[in-house]
């Protein structure tokens, strides 16, 4: 999707993929196959490249800042995502910066954990500080027995916990920020998970005009405090009391901003690129008054054979997006679905019908 969006404003694009055919690689002008923290391979796509970006935190950030020191633009800058792909360094960040988040507490033993669990009370949720993405890495404490089977699943990994939040909904702000400290952000959304992973994503977000304040004025007051370029996804926690916390950051284009390709005049993708490569993004205008994204998960391993029932084709406003993954895997992203309406529930229900007719 990033591919799309760099082509469509006349760049060529380099991809640095482990997976041969990869979905970027598919559709990019060049693949290099190489592992995300392969600092050789890193330098070859940087010596190909006038701007270079990343989609994904577990990437080689020293070999990103080396090639920035050098003078080759690298955005957001690899300093930033050296915060952002620790977690618990994240989350001093958001603390030092009186940005509201939950309460959380460094873990190095199972006596630690306990004591953690006598403070705050159950459950409590612990984390993997690295690499940990859609739940991965996530064990929710439920009383002292939990904490023994947490620490053998996370082994070998530093860790951190997190309280509970009893939250009403779960919501994200994509944000973009420009070179000249222009930032630009896309309506609030809720977003519906599932196992840790996100099904749906409802734009705009059914909240209070003071909600929506607020968790614009955090994502705002995010990416100044961070001084990043490029999109940022915030995702946030709307408490029942009706505070925002800011549960995470994503330092780049983020699966809550999907919908974005069809429901506005300029996607996340095309900001980003926008942005990274010193143009100026844009202000974003939607083309109707709600969307809805169903992700398109995997439900059995195995090769990917993608099948798409008659009945979608006569369904208006379906935009269905698979993205090329040669393996299927059980709750792996393997596309999405997005549907236009008047209304988040007029286009959930459409959405939710189209679903019904595709597997892959």
């Amino acid at each position: 999707m990033l591919t799309n969006a760099a082509h469509k404003l006349n760049y060529r694009v380099i991809v640095l993929d482990p997976t041969i055919n990869s979905p970027a690689g598919q559709i990019s002008d060049k693949q290099i196959i190489g592992s995300f923290k392969d600092r050789k391979k890193i330098l070859e796509l940087a010596k190909l490249s006038d701007f270079i970006t990343f989609e994904i935190e577990g990437v080689n950030d020293k070999t990103l800042e080396e090639i920035s020191k050098k003078g080759k633009p690298v955005n957001p800058n690899p300093k930033i995502l050296r915060t952002i792909k620790d977690k618990l360094k994240q989350k001093i960040f958001l603390a030092n910066h009186n940005i509201p988040v939950a309460e959380f507490a460094v873990i190095e033993t199972e006596e630690s954990a306990k004591k953690q669990g006598e403070i705050w009370g159950y459950p409590f949720i612990l984390k993997a500080r690295f690499d940990a993405y859609d739940g991965r890495g996530n064990y929710l404490i439920k009383n002292d027995n939990d904490i023994t089977n947490a620490l053998k699943k996370l082994s070998g990994r530093p860790l951190y916990a997190e309280k509970f939040v009893n939250f009403k909904k779960e919501l994200a702000v994509i944000s973009a920020r420009d070179i000249f400290n222009h930032v630009e952000s896309f309506a609030i959304v809720e977003t519906l998970h599932k196992n840790n992973i996100c099904h749906i994503v409802k734009s705009p977000a059914q909240v209070s005009s003071a909600v929506k304040i607020k968790a614009k004025k955090l994502a705002r007051k995010v990416l100044k405090d961070l001084g990043g370029v490029g999109v940022f996804a915030i995702e946030m926690f709307l408490e029942k009391n009706g505070k925002v916390l800011v549960n995470e950051i994503a330092p780049r284009v983020h699966n809550s901003g999907h919908h974005t390709i069809e429901a506005y005049n300029v996607s996340q993708f095309e900001q980003h690129i926008r942005a990274i490569t010193g143009m100026p993004v844009l202000k974003p205008k939607t083309k109707s008054r709600a969307a809805v994204m169903i992700n398109i998960l995997g439900n059995r391993n195995g090769k990917a054979k993608y099948k798409r029932e008659e009945k979608i084709k006569i369904m208006n406003a379906v935009n269905i997006h698979i993205y090329g993954k040669m393996e299927t895997r059980k709750e792996r992203k393997m596309g999405h679905i997005t549907v236009l309406g008047n209304t988040p529930s007029e286009a959930e229900r459409k959405a939710r019908k189209a679903h019904k007719h595709i597997s892959i």
